[in-house]
């Protein structure tokens, strides 16, 4: 729970949250204290997008879910059928108005260099940006590349992306260092790619590659190395979605627990919600 002590502690005249009810581990609201004291303000949360949702989602991600995509659970029972009553539906609405309330509206300059680097980008994390840091700093515009679905499942397999394509140019524009993002970026770098965007300089981070699911498929950015504008960033990080991943299988039991609660609470919101005027 947030206490008046704790905000006072950082210099913080308010705490903000969305409008979705937070309950600590005791299940009592975790802003009971600060909502006494009116320090408390709710903002409308990013409809759609949760995070016991995400849990769920890489719940049901076994070792035997990663090797072969299943579309009907319809008829899993016991364990199995708990893991999917936890996962939820995802009630993400990608709205033209959301893309831009995440986006910094900036327009590249004729002078500037303008750097372009892609990947999946699934469960944004600091290895992430990270990339996009150093990635950033080779020139004045950053434009990303956010692969498509199907691109992302046929090189990565299982039940990945854990983010559907929208979800996940959300997370890529909430960094500062993004400037422009392309939804649904080829998988190879093109000519008509690097004409259109003006790109001078394509970017490949050692923890963000996509790496190609058959040996006989060519290199993707075998033309931005011919041109002579490719350049790899290493990694100050391993930490990679995979790991991610990994931790909530290797903790299954107990975030499935935690997670049907959550996700009870998550549906209640759901179904009891009211319209909140965005700021």
């Amino acid at each position: 729970s947030v206490s008046i002590p704790l905000i006072d502690q950082l210099n913080c005249d308010f705490v903000v949250h969305g409008d979705d009810f937070v309950t600590n581990a005791d299940g009592q609201d975790a802003y009971l204290d600060v909502k006494a004291k009116g320090r408390m303000r709710m903002v409308k949360r990013t409809e759609g997008v949760s995070t016991t949702d995400l849990v769920g989602r890489m719940l049901l991600m076994t070792k035997s879910h990663l090797r072969e995509r299943s579309d009907s659970v319809g008829s899993d029972t016991g364990e199995r059928a708990a893991e999917v009553r936890a996962a939820g539906i995802s009630q993400f609405l990608p709205t033209t108005r959301r893309i831009i309330q995440f986006a910094n509206g900036k327009a590249p300059k004729p002078t500037d260099r303008i750097v372009y680097v892609d990947g999946a980008w699934d469960l944004f994390h600091i290895g992430h940006v990270e990339t996009l840091r150093k990635a950033k700093a080779l020139g004045d515009f950053l434009i990303v590349g956010v692969h498509d679905d199907p691109t992302v499942n046929e090189h990565k397999g299982g039940n990945y992306p854990v983010m559907n394509l929208h979800e996940r140019c959300l997370n890529v524009l909430s960094c500062k260092y993004v400037d422009e993002v392309i939804i649904g970026a080829p998988y190879v770098i093109n000519r008509d790619l690097l004409t259109s965007m003006n790109i001078a300089v394509v970017v490949q981070g050692t923890t963000t590659r996509l790496a190609p699911h058959d040996e006989a498929v060519c290199d993707p950015y075998v033309l931005a190395k011919e041109l002579n504008i490719y350049q790899e960033v290493p990694s100050t990080t391993d930490l990679c979605t995979e790991d991610i991943v990994q931790r909530i299988i290797d903790n299954r039991l107990r975030y499935l627990k935690r997670n049907e609660g959550k996700a009870a609470k998550e549906k209640a919101y759901l179904q009891t919600k009211e319209f909140v005027q965005e700021m």
